[in-house]
């Protein structure tokens, strides 16, 4: 589903990636935390050409990332994206912000554009909130609808950034039920995250960063566990209650 081998990155003269591989099987959930500024973000925007690449491959449901003549409006329509700050455009209302990549890039009419829409956001629980800007909204419910602009595209995996961190504590739940729905059902997902309770529960991995490179691949439970490497158990030591 996605591969990534031996990605490394610069900016200027600092390395912020360094030799990163790993694969994401379908259905998969991985979550990649560490450090701030261990290269998470930066690792997650190279899947989707967001960021390119110094060296390597990255392959997302056989198409390369990496070559320049990839589509990669075609392929970020097949790869749902989530940011830190919802990214919706704030002159546009809720049902326009859903359904602009719907008929840009998918060509939908705006009738299917429209009832896609609406069906995702009664899924998102914001049914109610069709007609309104995105300044009206609290950040729980703005992180709602960017998921549910994410999905509008059938995207054949989700990617997270940081997705509850510029939220309110009890606007954080509200946001990882919506992921955890979509976990449950099979999504295939990437997600960068703090939230350590929400990897325990739904993520199949983790994958631990430090400095740009990987240190750990593992399965959850081995992860968190038996962390293989003294930069990983400092950091739960760190970040996990006594």
């Amino acid at each position: 589903m996605i591969s990534l081998e031996g990605v490394s990155k610069k900016f200027g003269d600092f390395r912020v990636l360094n030799q990163c591989s790993t694969t994401v099987e379908r259905g998969e959930v991985v979550v990649i935390c560490g450090p701030s500024g261990s290269g998470k973000s930066t690792l997650i925007k190279c899947i989707n050409g967001l960021e390119p690449v110094d060296q390597g491959t990255i392959i997302v449901s056989g198409s390369d990332v990496t070559d320049p003549v990839t589509n990669l409006t075609r392929l970020r329509s097949r790869i749902g994206m989530v940011f830190q700050h919802f990214e919706l455009y704030p002159h546009m209302s809720v049902l326009d912000n859903i359904c602009l990549a719907q008929e840009k890039v998918l060509k939908r009419n705006r009738r299917e554009s429209v009832e896609k829409a609406e069906f995702l956001l009664t899924r998102v629980g914001l049914a109610d909130q069709i007609r309104k800007y995105p300044r009206q909204l609290s950040g729980g419910q703005q992180q709602r609808v960017a998921i549910a602009r994410a999905l509008a595209t059938d995207p054949v995996a989700m990617l997270f950034d940081e997705p509850t961190s510029a939220l309110d504590p009890e606007m954080i739940n509200e946001v990882l039920d919506v992921m955890i729905e979509l976990a449950n059902e099979g999504m295939t997902m990437i997600v960068v995250t703090h939230e350590m309770g929400f990897a325990r529960r739904v993520a199949n991995r983790v994958v631990f960063m430090d400095q740009g490179s990987i240190l750990e691949d593992r399965p959850t439970e081995e992860f968190f566990n038996q962390p293989q490497t003294e930069r990983a158990q400092d950091f739960l030591s760190r970040i996990l209650p006594h």
